[in-house]
């Protein structure tokens, strides 16, 4: 049985997917945090929060490696680690560093930084040949200014260092392009309390489908387990409204897709760990979007598990504590599944979701929720304001996603007056 440090986790699916994971392979773990509350604010009710089966929950400002690195030493002289891992892209790098101080299992620190920072990810894609967007780099409103000239309109404005589609937006003018600059200069200190890198990135807009190819690299090899299709919604915005697994891809097209997620995992460097790898099907063939070196979220590896028998967050837990896990495909008797969500019409306080009634009837319905009401919904602007998600499986063929798309369809949002 190992014994893993867990540095903080995302509140969403992956908080309880992860530690029932570590859990599940065998082992045990400690979670630390330099904030308890924000994980229990994020899971009211009765029902304890899953990191809180942790042997210990300790606190530690996670924010500062300086200070985290020592410490962290330390708690291992006393608890003895035989892995590190986390869920959450703000602490990746840390804890990459902490392997590394440590002489645990984990990819390079150099390897993770970068792939963390959007714009140096896309510097080293660009050099190893990997097909991807134009873009450019500006830390003031002139340089923004100058690079929007030169890319040309409409193009995707980015922060270099948020998730979950975070200040992500299609500005199709200079007035647009304003816009999101100033968002972004508001917003100087992410939800972890972690000042953010000053700059912001600017993309060629992409054409095409969206996907996100999920792969496993150990000893030397990248894994591919599957290629995800994915649904956006929201303009300007860039909102995930749903997956499915796999994406109804023909088998040439999922090759390419799979190849240039491979080639970008091996360009950034990712030799050990789980990685989901978000690509663009344009004209000219799948290009790159980005690369998150820790498993999907929005319940994207329940997908993949309920169609595979592959459990990616036990394979992650498992490559921390130094073990090679399975990756072969089991027969699930499950053709494809999906989730789909529900996205907010404004912002406003919740009434009641209406038509839960034919979700808790419905035999290929696994999993749905949909928030109280008393919820206080935000602006549909990212992939942290959904209202709930519907997920089902197809055991005949592979229509699920079309099938849990009409289910959330159905639903509908009362607002208080």
């Amino acid at each position: 049985m190992a014994h893993l440090l867990m540095i903080e986790s995302w509140v969403g699916a992956m908080s309880t997917l992860l530690p029932r994971a570590v859990r599940d392979a065998g082992h045990r773990f400690t979670f630390l945090t330099r904030d308890l509350h924000h994980y229990l604010r994020a899971s009211p009710g009765a029902r304890s929060h899953p990191l809180l089966a942790a042997d210990h929950v300790l606190t530690a400002e996670t924010n500062d490696l300086a200070e985290l690195l020592p410490w962290v030493e330390r708690l291992h002289e006393a608890l003895g680690f035989d892995g590190v891992l986390s869920s959450c892209d703000y602490y990746l790098p840390a804890v990459a560093e902490v392997a590394a101080r440590l002489g645990l299992p984990g990819p390079s620190p150099e390897s993770v930084r970068r792939a963390c920072r959007k714009d140096l990810a896309r510097v080293a894609l660009r050099d190893a040949g990997v097909p991807g967007p134009r873009f450019a780099r500006a830390a003031t409103w002139e340089e923004a200014v100058e690079a929007a000239d030169g890319l040309g309109y409409p193009l995707v404005v980015k922060p270099v260092d948020l998730c979950g589609g975070m200040y992500v937006r299609k500005a199709h003018d200079q007035a647009g392009l304003r816009a999101a600059f100033l968002a972004l200069e508001g917003f100087p200190v992410n939800a972890r309390g972690r000042r953010r890198a000053p700059f912001v990135l600017l993309e060629e807009l992409l054409t095409g489908p969206e996907v996100s190819v999920e792969t496993v690299s150990s000893g030397g090899d990248v894994h591919v387990v599957g290629v995800t299709g994915k649904s956006l919604a929201g303009e300007p915005w860039f909102v995930e409204s749903g997956h499915v697994f796999p994406a109804g891809l023909d088998a040439a097209l999922a090759g390419q897709a799979a190849e240039t997620a491979v080639a970008a995992v091996e360009a950034l460097g990712l030799e050990l760990g789980v990685a989901h790898t978000e690509l663009r099907l344009t004209p000219a063939g799948p290009a790159l979007i980005e690369v998150n070196p820790r498993p999907a979220g929005n319940q994207i590896t329940e997908l993949v598990r309920r169609v595979t028998g592959i459990d990616l967050p036990m394979v992650h837990a498992r490559l921390a504590a130094g073990e090679r896990p399975g990756l072969t495909p089991a027969e699930t008797g499950v053709r494809s599944a999906a989730i789909a969500f529900l996205l907010p019409e404004r912002a406003g306080r919740i009434a009641a979701v209406h038509g839960t009634g034919e979700l808790a009837a419905a035999p290929d319905v696994v999993d749905w929720s949909v928030r109280p009401a008393g919820h206080q919904a935000g602006e549909p602007t990212s992939n942290n304001g959904y209202l709930g998600h519907v997920m089902v499986t197809d055991l005949v063929g592979g229509d699920a996603g079309t099938r849990a798309e009409a289910l959330v369809a159905a639903l509908k949002v009362e607002y208080e007056r």
